[in-house]
C-alpha cells in the first residue's frame, strides 16, 4: 500500500484543491506555495475539464479560464516539478477525469505522473469497480489512488474503505462540488462507517466552506478537502493575480484566507 502523509501527521489534514492554469500557469504555482505556507497538508491539482460532471459552477468557471489560458493535462503535470523548484514539499494529487488519461494513452499518463513526481490520482468519473487497472499502474508507480466514498455507498463502503490508499475521500452529500451551509446529521454515521474498515486517514469533501465547519468536522474525521471556497476566491482575486505590481498583495491575501483552513 501506498502512502502519502507520514505517521505524525494522520489527521487535521487540510487538502486544498486548485485548478491548473487558472488564472495562469505561474500563478498556479505560487497559489501552490501560499497553500503550503498556509498549512496545507497536501494539494489536490485539478486538471480542467470542458465537462467537469462532478464540479458545481465555481469550479466550472476555473475549468473555463484555464482552458482559456491553454492549460491541458500535460502542462499541468509539467508544473509539478516547477513547485517543488520553488519549495513546495507536500505532496500533489492529480485530480482529473478520465477522458484526458484516455486521450493521452495510459502508458504516456502514468510516465508523464512518475517522470514529474506527482504523488497521488484521483479520478471522479471511474467506479472503484472499474479502476483495477488503474490501481495496479498506480502501484507499479508507487502512487496513491485515492478513492472516493458518497454516502450512497451503502454496501460498497467496506470494500472501498479496506482497499483506499493514501486517504479515503468521503463526499459529505450527494450532488456536485460546492459551498453548503451546513452537513446533514447523517454524515455521522456515514464518517463512522468508514473508519471502521479504513486503514488511511478519512477526509471529508464537497461542501466545506467556513472554518466553523472545519472545526465542526475535526471531532469525526481526519481531515478535509476544501475546493470551491478557495477557487472562489482565486476568482475574486484574479485580477490583482494576473497585474504584476499586486500579485505579491493577492498571494498574501489568497494565503491569509487559506489558513482558516489549517487546523
Amino acid at each position: 500500500m501506498t502512502t502519502l502523509f507520514k505517521q505524525s501527521i494522520q489527521n487535521n489534514l487540510f487538502i486544498p484543491f486548485i485548478t491548473a492554469g487558472d488564472p495562469y500557469s505561474d500563478c498556479t504555482i505560487d497559489l501552490a506555495i501560499a497553500l503550503q505556507d498556509a498549512g496545507a497538508s497536501a494539494i489536490e491539482l485539478g486538471i480542467p475539464y470542458s465537462d467537469p460532471v462532478a464540479d458545481g459552477p465555481v469550479i466550472q468557471r476555473a475549468s473555463s479560464r484555464a482552458l482559456q489560458s491553454g492549460m491541458n493535462i500535460v502542462k499541468a503535470i509539467k508544473l509539478v516539478p516547477e513547485m517543488r523548484k520553488k519549495g513546495l514539499k507536500i505532496p500533489i494529487i492529480l485530480f482529473t477525469y478520465y477522458n484526458p488519461v484516455l486521450q493521452l494513452d495510459q502508458e504516456s499518463f502514468f510516465a508523464l505522473l512518475r517522470e514529474n513526481t506527482v504523488d497521488g490520482l484521483l479520478i471522479p468519473d471511474i467506479p472503484f469497480e472499474e479502476s483495477e487497472e488503474l490501481r495496479e499502474k498506480c502501484q507499479e508507480h508507487s502512487i496513491s489512488f485515492i478513492s472516493l466514498i458518497a454516502p450512497t455507498s451503502s454496501n460498497r463502503i467496506k470494500m472501498i474503505a479496506e482497499n483506499a490508499e493514501g486517504f479515503v475521500y468521503c463526499v459529505s452529500s450527494l450532488g456536485v462540488t460546492g459551498e453548503r451551509k451546513n452537513f446533514d446529521k447523517s454524515i455521522v454515521n456515514f464518517l463512522d462507517e468508514v473508519k471502521r474498515y479504513s486503514k488511511v486517514p478519512v477526509v471529508v469533501g464537497f461542501g466545506v466552506s467556513s472554518k466553523e465547519q472545519v472545526e465542526e468536522l475535526a471531532s469525526i474525521c481526519d481531515g478535509v478537502v476544501v475546493g470551491s471556497a478557495l477557487v472562489r476566491e482565486i476568482e475574486r482575486l484574479g485580477e490583482s493575480l494576473v497585474n504584476e505590481n499586486t500579485r505579491q498583495e493577492a498571494l498574501d491575501e489568497f494565503k491569509a484566507f487559506a489558513s482558516n483552513f489549517a487546523s
